[in-house]
């Protein structure tokens, strides 16, 4: 499945498996996707599924999926927070977030678990 939405004016292209579209029409509310720009002492992408959100800080792509992008920031950069634990985040102030949309997102939903990946550039078109 693909659809095209529109976040901070840009085009962002969603896609998902026809797994992930079985698994969403099982859902008695909308599945609520995150794509998370971490800006720290490095740049680290993630897809975060949330539950826990308020659905209106989301595009709806379908009545059972809705996506968000959110850039953040850590409020110190220390390499213990490199080892893979959760750190306190706050959210990024940008002058120019839409800069940063992604172009792409795709969703997958295999052995009972979301997975997501989302691109910043476009694809290399063949010529």
């Amino acid at each position: 499945m693909i659809a095209t939405i529109e976040i901070m004016g840009k085009s962002v292209q969603i896609q998902w498996s026809k797994t992930a579209e079985k698994a969403l029409n099982k859902l008695s509310s909308p599945l609520l996707v995150e794509m998370e720009l971490l800006f720290s002492c490095l740049i680290r992408k993630a897809v975060r599924f949330r539950q826990d959100d308020h659905p209106e800080n989301f595009v709806s792509v379908t009545p059972q999926l809705k996506v968000r992008f959110r850039p953040v920031m850590t409020k110190a950069c220390r390499i213990s927070d490199l080892d893979g634990g959760e750190t306190p985040l706050t959210d990024f102030p940008i002058k120019n977030p839409s800069a940063f949309v992604p172009k792409y997102l795709c969703i997958d939903y295999q052995r009972g678990k979301w997975s997501g990946e989302f691109q910043l550039v476009e694809f290399a078109k063949n010529r």
